[in-house]
């Protein structure tokens, strides 16, 4: 997984305007929380952290506070509604080797052979450890034929990562062509089919 240096400073004013002010410098107001410590207030710089969440399940390397580097994850992120700028992050502390769940997404490569696909869970819940978390989880379309179904507990999951949601749901399955899909010549208009049917005596 990924691993994300980003430099945190303390944070001593609160409130709306506060929030303003440290958003015009640059800046994002955030919490640093978790393993039973008082929760740190921080202003993390935005361009820098905007990049990092790109990466889901980013881990941050939190540094310039008191004391050592902090592991973190991303645990709540606010955006403008309009702008999508980001407003407010929530950092959960984590260490190393500690196991932690998270949504990780399911994607799908290699290219679909017949019928149609239906995707129905994009992301699954696992648990892994804060520092080996999978950015995201494959299906290859290439393998599977019409009438396929593909379960959670189908999904191949990286070494030391475990199911959190139910193994038997459905995440995708490979359904019959659509007429819509079929060539023209394949597909009989309603009157042409009633013109070829034989007349009753």
């Amino acid at each position: 997984m990924s691993e994300v240096r980003i430099a945190a400073e303390p944070r001593s004013e609160f409130g709306k305007g506060a929030a303003r002010r440290t958003r015009r410098a640059g800046k994002v107001p955030g919490v640093l929380y978790g393993h039973g410590t008082d929760p740190q207030h921080i202003q993390l710089p935005g361009h820098e952290l905007m990049l990092a969440l790109k990466t889901p399940n980013v881990l941050l390397r939190v540094t310039g506070l008191s004391g050592s580097d902090e592991l973190a994850l991303p645990k709540d992120v606010q955006r403008d509604p309009l702008k999508g700028f980001l407003e407010h992050i929530d950092l959960l502390l984590v260490k190393s080797g500690e196991k932690v769940t998270v949504d990780v997404a399911v994607v799908t490569v290699g290219d679909l052979k017949a019928g149609q696909l239906a995707h129905e869970l994009t992301t699954v819940s696992v648990e892994a450890e804060a520092t080996h978390i999978p950015t995201e989880i494959e299906v290859d379309l290439g393998k599977l034929t019409e009438g396929s179904v593909v379960y959670a507990k189908d999904l191949d999951l990286p070494r030391g990562t475990t199911l959190v949601v139910d193994g038997d749901a459905l995440v995708l399955q490979i359904t019959g062509v659509a007429v819509a899909d079929l060539p023209e010549d394949e597909v009989a208009e309603p009157a042409e089919a009633a013109e070829e049917a034989p007349a009753a005596e």
